[in-house]
């Protein structure tokens, strides 16, 4: 039941869930394997689901119209020339995914391709950021008690708005979005 239920969290909100299994780990709830493997599940499937989300979006006329602009293809080439490293990289940046995955999908850029990228990203990413909170959760179950769960979702919480806040900085920066000041 509880692998099912960390795939399920990690739908709904990816880091937390990895830093949830992490200090469950730690406490000896889950195993180290089972852990690991039902994050790198429930990782790879919901990217699976945003590209499938993009290819069915596309069925849509007014977004087919809007998906092949002219003014797109440059976007559309660059991804699909980069696709590995976008979609690798896209792992790492707060706030990416969405975009970038649904984008694959918009553009129907080729599934085994990205399904590869997916994989390799996650084989990185989850033993990066499930062993951080898993160290964590191990060296402060005396240290900090109850108090470390909030502390680890604080810090969660804090990176996201870190990285969604340096996202806008550029976006402004490069003139995509306008000033809110």
């Amino acid at each position: 039941m509880v692998p099912i239920a960390i795939i399920v969290a990690t739908f709904i909100l990816e880091d937390a869930a990895m830093v949830g299994t992490g200090i469950l780990a730690a406490n000896g709830v889950i195993s180290v394997p089972v852990g690991m493997i039902s994050l790198w599940a429930g990782i790879a499937l919901g990217d699976l689901w945003l590209y499938g989300m993009g290819r069915l979006a596309i069925t849509h006329p007014r977004i087919r119209k809007w998906v092949e602009n002219e003014r797109i293809a440059p976007l559309k080439n660059w991804l699909n020339k980069e696709l590995f490293s976008a979609v690798t990289a896209t792992r790492f940046l707060p706030g990416m995914r969405l975009p970038t995955y649904l984008a694959c999908g918009f553009f129907a850029l080729p599934f085994k391709r990205f399904t590869i990228a997916v994989i390799s990203g996650t084989l990185i990413w989850v033993p990066l950021l499930f062993g951080i909170s898993y160290y964590f959760g191990y060296y402060t179950l005396h240290l900090l008690g109850i108090w470390r769960w909030p502390i680890a979702f604080g810090a969660v919480a804090l990176l996201i708005y870190a990285g969604r806040r340096h996202w806008k900085q550029v976006m402004r920066e490069s003139g995509t979005i306008a000033n809110d000041s």
